[in-house]
C-alpha cells in the first residue's frame, strides 16, 4: 500500500492536539499528532501496543510511573495495556503506529 504525503484528514481532539490518520490495516495504524507547547495527552491506556518517533519537538512521557525527556530522533514502544502519558515541552510532531489499528480513531 502506498499513501501520498497529506492525504490524511486532520482531526482536532479535545485536548487541541491535531490527529491524522496516515496509513492503516487490520493490523497497523500509522498516526501523526501535532502538538503545540503545553498540551498534553492525560494518562491512559489501551490493548494496543505503540511504538512513538519524536519527528520534532521536545516532549515528557511517562510509562508505567517512569518519566522520559525526549527529543526529536528518539522512539518509544508502549506495551500493551501499559499506562502512560504525553506532555508537550516544545511544540512537535509525534508519528505513532499502533498494531492492530485503533478502530476508535475511524470515523
Amino acid at each position: 500500500m502506498y499513501v501520498a504525503k497529506d492525504t490524511g484528514t486532520p482531526a482536532q481532539l479535545d485536548n487541541g492536539v491535531i490527529r491524522t490518520i496516515m496509513a492503516y490495516s487490520d493490523d497497523i495504524m500509522v498516526v501523526r499528532f501535532d502538538f503545540i507547547e503545553g498540551q498534553e495527552v492525560a494518562r491512559h491506556q489501551h490493548m494496543h501496543t505503540q511504538s512513538t518517533y519524536i519527528l520534532s519537538g521536545q516532549f515528557e512521557f511517562e510509562i508505567d510511573g517512569q518519566k522520559h525527556h525526549c527529543s526529536a530522533g528518539d522512539t518509544l514502544v508502549f506495551p500493551s495495556n501499559t499506562p502512560h502519558r504525553c506532555l508537550c515541552l516544545e511544540a512537535g510532531t509525534l508519528i505513532d503506529n499502533f498494531t492492530p489499528k485503533r478502530d476508535d480513531f475511524l470515523p
